[in-house]
């Protein structure tokens, strides 16, 4: 099995894929992101996601990871080592040649933005326009060529209500669903509002911006844990695909094994 795994600033996303060069995806997880984790830690994850969903460590051949969280690649690697027997694969931005990054700084590119736009590729090809809805909402575009051309990051909807909250008094628990009117009558309605309806706004004035730039009406594919509250009320997602990334870090895996 090869085991993908895509360290962000707030989630892990691990997924396990059957051996060969189009292995099916046949288990994901979602961990929280700890930096102080230890390797046996990871370890004792490892085992607890591996027995709970009937698989076998020991039949892990390869890992392959994509991480915007320095400190913890080393960890990882650790425990890769001591737990699966093998070194794992760290994807770069700035170093893969699946995907060309047509920025003016390549090196500064989120590696896990990288595995998701392979994989939005690979699966739908080109042009698209990424959305990832994560720590950051982040939309990127992937021109007809397969280049990766552009790039636009906002907070995050988890991010802007916490910091609402941090700022402002008794604000209460609110549900991520969009009203019925953008008018809000109470303070639930008026934050469902302001929240839910304001993001999808967001996605529909960007994207409407990212393909007159691009000149070429792209697919929209979005992704992350908090895709669906976006795409449940707007008119330009055309699909939600939660595993982008993974799919990404296979394909990168594969053009690796391949080259060596």
């Amino acid at each position: 099995m090869l085991l993908a795994i895509d360290v962000g600033n707030t989630e892990t996303k691990l997924g396990c894929f059957a051996s060969g060069g189009d292995g099916e995806l046949l288990q994901s997880w979602r961990v929280t992101t700890e930096s102080r984790r230890t390797a046996d830690e990871y370890g004792a994850i490892f085992a607890q996601l591996f027995a709970a969903a009937q698989l076998r460590a020991q039949d892990v051949a390869a890992v392959v990871i994509a991480s915007v969280v320095p400190n913890l690649d080393s960890v990882l690697e650790q425990a890769c080592k001591r737990y699966f027997d093998c070194t794992p694969l760290f994807l770069k931005a700035h170093r893969q040649r699946l995907m060309e990054i047509r920025t003016d700084r390549p090196s500064e590119v989120g590696a896990d933005l990288v595995a998701a736009a392979i994989g939005a590729r690979e699966q739908y090809g080109s042009p698209l326009i990424v959305i990832s809805y994560g720590t950051a909402t982040v939309f990127v575009a992937i021109s007809a060529e397969g280049e990766y051309v552009g790039v636009a990051i906002a907070p995050g909807i988890n991010i802007s209500i916490d910091a609402l909250v941090d700022r402002t008094a008794k604000l209460p628990q609110i549900a991520l669903e969009a009203p019925e009117h953008a008018l809000g009558k109470d303070t639930i309605t008026a934050l469902q509002s302001g929240i839910v309806i304001g993001f999808v706004g967001q996605t529909e004035a960007l994207v409407a911006r990212f393909r007159a730039e691009m000149g070429t009406p792209a697919r929209v594919i979005a992704t992350g844990g908090l895709a669906d509250v976006v795409a449940r009320h707007s008119r330009v997602i055309d699909e939600v695909n939660p595993h982008l990334s993974l799919a990404g870090l296979q394909r990168y895996y594969r053009s690796m094994a391949h080259s060596g």
